[in-house]
């Protein structure tokens, strides 16, 4: 009696961490299914995109939980990579473009991955506001400059008069 209560109990403690470790990975499968649709969204816009270069996933915003029927708001950033989209490399192999166009995107993905589907807009002014702001910077600048000089044209001429005055 007592070895069936000890296999029974073995049986038991094995069954309950068989199902504590089983249902862990479900948990982290739902988060990279999640970043799996982004990557998917990403995916999708490079082929509907007109531009000659594939974008890679930048930055991810925020993540979801909950229903993976439910289509999830999703936030994120690509940016332009140095792969022509005839590449035969993978994606992640595409190193970032320097001073590529960033884009910022917003949508719907699921989770699900039987119904794959994603509604994603992405704007390109988020990269050209920031470079208007640059061009803006340095046309201040280059006006303040103006302007010394100028202000010391100005200050110049007016010391040339003082020893005239004088004389």
């Amino acid at each position: 009696m007592g070895k069936f209560f000890l296999c029974l109990w073995r049986s038991l403690l094995l069954l309950l961490l068989e199902r504590r470790y089983l249902m862990m990975p479900l948990a982290i499968a739902q988060t990279l299914s999640y970043q799996e649709a982004v990557l998917r969204a990403v995916d999708g816009f490079n082929q509907q995109s007109s531009d000659a270069n594939l974008y890679r996933l930048l930055s991810l915003d925020s993540q979801s939980r909950g229903d993976p029927d439910t289509p999830k708001p999703v936030s994120f950033t690509v940016k332009e990579t140095v792969c022509p989209k005839t590449t035969q490399q993978t994606l992640e192999q595409c190193d970032f473009k320097e001073d590529g166009l960033v884009k910022r995107c917003v949508g719907t993905v699921t989770l699900d991955p039987a119904k794959d589907s994603f509604d994603i807009n992405c704007d390109g002014h988020f990269k050209k506001i920031a470079r208007l702001g640059g061009l803006l910077q340095k046309g201040g600048e280059k006006i303040g400059e103006k302007l010394e000089n100028i202000g010391r044209k100005i200050k110049d001429f007016f010391q040339s008069l003082v020893p005239r005055l004088r004389s």
